[in-house]
Parts: C-alpha cells; structure tokens; sequence
C-alpha cells in the first residue's frame, strides 16, 4: 500500500516517539540495512538477540506509527520499512534547514 504524503507535525511525532526507544532505533536501523526485502521475525529476532515478546511489543509500536509494515508469508511474518514514511519524515525534519529564524516564526501557531 503505497501512501503519498508529508507528516505534519502531529504525525512526525508518532513516528519520532515510536523510534524514541534504543530497541525499537535498534530494530528500525537493521530493517533500514536489510531494504526492501526486509527480514523475518525469527532474523531480526536472532540478530538483536531480544527475546519474542520484547519483539512482538516494539514491531507492533513501529507498525501502528507506520514506519514499518508487517506481511505473513506462510507461518512467517516478514517486516519492512515503508521507506517511503521514513523519507517523508525526513523531509519534514529537514524541509526548513538553513533557511534562517525570525522572530515571527516562533509566535506562529502550528
């Protein structure tokens, strides 16, 4: 399912909590390696050494943000990033970079 959007403010929230935990970076970070092919929960469970249910409760975390999708194959279930969230989340980090603060940007209501 492919979604085409920005996160506002709100959204990348979510998504940056979500990625807020060192395990959860942990997992994320491995994914982000494996690509689009992603991994299965028994790899990423054997490369992090976490045990199932800690797992279970941090791919779920990552799947309701959205950063991650989950696909049964069979008796497995294999995990990927939806890249296409992650840049989008970066975008909206960086869409402002170096462009300078004034005074009215900082009484602006989101």
């Amino acid at each position: 399912m492919s979604r085409k959007r920005q996160p506002g403010e709100k959204r990348a929230a979510v998504e940056l909590a979500a990625l807020g935990n060192a395990t959860r970076l942990r997992v994320f970070k491995l994914l982000v390696r494996a690509g689009h092919d992603g991994l299965n929960v028994g790899n990423i469970q054997r490369h992090l050494r976490i045990p199932a249910s800690t797992l279970a409760h941090h791919l779920s975390t990552l799947t309701r943000s959205g950063l991650l999708r989950q696909s049964p194959h069979g008796r497995e279930v294999n995990c990927t990033v939806d890249f296409e969230a992650m840049n989008a989340l970066v975008a909206y980090l960086t869409e402002q970079c170096c462009s300078g603060v004034h005074l009215e940007d900082s009484t602006r209501v989101a």
